[in-house]
């Protein structure tokens, strides 16, 4: 069996084992980081798009704008200028994140100001760069999360963080609906914007992390350290196995949860009953599960974690296969929704972790970007193929298949996160 060296952590702190004790400043910032990580995303997907539904765009110019958000599984290709470049006092991690979101404050104030259906061009370029600063304030933000916490530390971290990001959705999918109905878009976009700026103090009043080694002096290092040293860390083939394993670690539950709504409303479920019945469960189940999986991960450590986890996440696959025997169960309806939302939750905390632990300190960005994209990619290619699969299979076979497709990712643990290597592994 093939163990894998992890990179020194930054910070050696060595709490106790109690949960309670990791409730610390670092746990706080997070919170702030992950909101602001998470708003602009969330304002691009619901805030945009009733902005533009209620101008009265059509529905095939309202998805295309969704192109907009291409920056984001591209990210990776201009991280390394931000492990490379710092800015004065501010360090390399506080000046990058307080470059972006004062960016991202001017550009999403800015969007509403503009008439969707006489600036249309001129909306889309400011959507793209509102995507483009976000994409970049979630690399600085995750290379800045994974640099002040202990190894002991990151599931938690990851937790909170992920967490906070999804809580950001409130806003401008709740409260900044409501006052669309009450002032103009061009307040509403303004004051959505301002939800930026606690991110922005928090970035300015903590602390710069401390520096592992020697960062890289130029561009090319920038570029070529970061690969050289995921390589040189344990060779090829351990490289292969991680890469593969980021890969295909949520393959499966990605493919089943993609057509959910055609699903459900094949099933003969209504809009209204799907829509009560999501908001009751899949917002808060997600939250339990990343909050017991960050509490929980503390006591078993990230590798057990990823087999417990990803085991919990695999097997509510099959809540989706039930109810295709089932037919429009409603109290199964939501018992499938809360479960796959709960696995996730807890999957996602140990991914998340995984990753952060993985990644160098020198060159955090460029891998944890690296890293993330690549977890992306299985989603964005098999979303297209997973309508002609359905058509042949029928959707009973096709969540079987989604969950046979969730076992390589959990069999590649034996390589890279063994059960029985130390508890904070």
């Amino acid at each position: 069996m093939t163990t894998t060296k992890n990179p020194p952590s930054l910070n050696t702190e060595n709490p106790s084992g109690s949960w309670h004790s990791y409730l610390n400043r670092r746990m706080l910032t997070l919170v702030f980081l992950g909101f602001s990580s998470g708003l602009p995303l969330f304002i691009l997907i619901n805030l945009v798009q009733a902005w533009l539904s209620k101008s009265g765009l059509n529905i095939k110019a309202i998805g295309l704008f969704t192109l907009v958000m291409f920056p984001y599984p591209w990210k990776f290709l201009w991280s390394p200028l931000m492990d490379r470049f710092s800015f004065g006092s501010l360090g390399r991690r506080r000046g990058w994140m307080a470059l972006t979101q004062t960016g991202l404050f001017f550009a999403i104030g800015s969007m509403g100001m503009l008439d969707p259906l006489n600036q249309l061009s001129l909306i889309v370029g400011c959507a793209i760069m509102v995507a483009f600063l976000s994409a970049s304030q979630d690399i600085v933000i995750d290379a800045y999360s994974r640099e002040i916490l202990t190894d002991n530390e990151q599931g938690l971290g990851a937790a909170v963080k992920v967490n906070a990001y999804k809580m950001a959705g409130l806003v401008p999918g709740a409260l900044s609906l409501i006052l669309a109905d009450l002032i103009s878009w061009n307040w509403v976009f303004w004051i959505t914007a301002a939800f930026m700026l606690p991110g922005l103090i928090c970035t300015l009043l903590v602390k710069e992390p401390q520096v592992y080694g020697e960062p890289p002096k130029t561009i090319e290092d920038a570029v070529k350290l970061p690969f050289r040293e995921f390589i040189s860390r344990d060779g090829w083939v351990n490289a292969f196995w991680i890469l593969s394993f980021i890969f295909l670690y949520r393959l499966g539950d990605s493919m089943a949860a993609t057509l959910a709504t055609k699903f459900f409303l094949d099933l003969g479920f209504q809009l209204t009953q799907i829509g009560a019945i999501a908001k009751l469960t899949l917002f808060w189940g997600s939250i339990a599960g990343g909050v017991v999986g960050g509490v929980w991960m503390i006591k078993l450590g990230i590798n057990r974690a990823l087999w417990i986890f990803g085991l919990a996440q695999a097997l509510s696959i099959l809540g989706f296969a039930l109810l295709a025997q089932a037919g429009p169960n409603l109290i199964l309806l939501g018992v499938v929704l809360a479960s796959e939302a709960f696995g996730v939750g807890l999957g996602t905390s140990a991914f998340v972790a995984f990753i952060a632990r993985t990644t160098d300190p020198r060159y955090t960005a460029t891998q944890f970007a690296l890293f993330t994209s690549l977890a992306a990619v299985p989603r964005t290619f098999t979303t297209a193929l997973i309508g002609f699969i359905v058509a042949e299979t029928g959707w009973f076979n096709f969540f079987l298949i989604c969950f046979a497709l969730a076992l390589p990712g959990m069999l590649l643990l034996f390589k890279v996160a063994p059960w029985n290597e130390n508890k904070s592994a």
